[in-house]
């Protein structure tokens, strides 16, 4: 086998893989699906043009950490952010379900997504990345350059802050 068609499976199998995260990522980022597209669509031409490939582990944080960094590029260039409307979050929601045991109405997850979206932003970041995108505190961690034991305090004072803010809805 050709090791050159194999590094592209390997390219167009990331695509595959993670188009769809990366621009709910970078929708969250932006607050606009277009752009948060364009994003996406400059990492993933970045990643082809790696030689080498990023090595399989390493090939989520480095689409993340490259998507991040072109996402925050572009909102510091403009000084602006605009909420994403409930209708684009629907169009962009993964075909998985929610977990069952994370929340058992709708009720409630509107709740908690009201509660998360008044966390302060670093927080926000965090959750999101540990549990719509599925990363350890560790990739967490390279990918918003903040320290391991920083992310944990982030994710735990977000969570308690939105279980607070939930009971007493």
């Amino acid at each position: 086998m050709d090791p050159m068609s194999n590094g592209t499976n390997r390219q167009w199998s990331a695509v595959s893989e993670y188009e769809r995260p990366l621009t709910l990522y970078a929708t969250r980022i932006l607050g606009d699906v277009g752009r948060a597209q364009d994003v996406v669509q400059e990492t993933f031409l970045r990643l082809f043009s790696q030689n080498p490939f990023p090595a399989q582990p390493f090939v989520a944080q480095w689409l993340y950490t490259v998507c991040r960094n072109k996402a925050l590029d572009i909102r510091r260039k403009e000084k602006r952010m605009n909420p994403l409307s409930d209708s684009h979050i629907e169009t962009l929601r993964s075909a998985d379900p929610p977990p069952p045991e994370i929340l058992e109405s709708r009720e409630k997850t509107s709740q908690v997504m009201k509660a998360l979206d008044g966390l302060p932003e670093n927080q926000q970041e965090v959750i999101r990345l540990k549990f719509q995108h599925g990363r350890s505190y560790k990739e967490i961690s390279e990918i918003t350059n903040l320290s391991v034991s920083n992310v944990g305090v982030l994710i735990h004072k977000g969570l308690k802050s939105i279980r607070a803010q939930v009971a007493n809805a």
